[in-house]
């Protein structure tokens, strides 16, 4: 594929963003008084959609990847699937966590130094990150 690749850096920015779309909900929740265990079991899950869903939806976008002009295609240059996000995502998350957190540095690490500027969860989904 003679697309350009995302590098570490469009990739921080873009999750980053991501991140902020989180905010109000956070905001929203402290005003209301939303206890912190309830508000993190309603962040965690809107965070599960957003990763798994806007995706599909967007061409393999997300507010953040749209904002760096980058988004997520399949190795062989198709767009993502159903089946793409949830690798990506929920297997991902599970590697993340039961490595306590190290699978991330790692996965930042390959992004910033891998010439084909892959992580972990690209190798789990088939999926690469492309400048747009």
């Amino acid at each position: 594929m003679n697309q350009e690749l995302a590098g570490f850096w469009r990739r921080f920015g873009a999750n980053f963003i991501d991140g902020l779309v989180i905010v109000p909900f956070l905001v929203i929740f402290m005003l209301l008084g939303v206890s912190d265990e309830t508000s993190d079991k309603i962040i965690g899950i809107l965070q599960a959609l957003y990763y798994l869903i806007v995706p599909i939806v967007w061409a393999g976008f997300t507010v953040g990847k749209k904002a760096v002009n980058i988004r997520i295609v399949r190795i062989d240059g198709q767009e993502i699937t159903i089946w793409t996000t949830l690798k990506r995502y929920l297997l991902s998350s599970m590697v993340y966590g039961i490595t306590f957190g190290i699978a991330i540095i790692v996965s930042a690490f390959m992004v910033a130094l891998r010439q084909d500027k892959r992580s972990i969860h690209d190798f789990i989904a088939g999926t690469q990150v492309i400048r747009d």
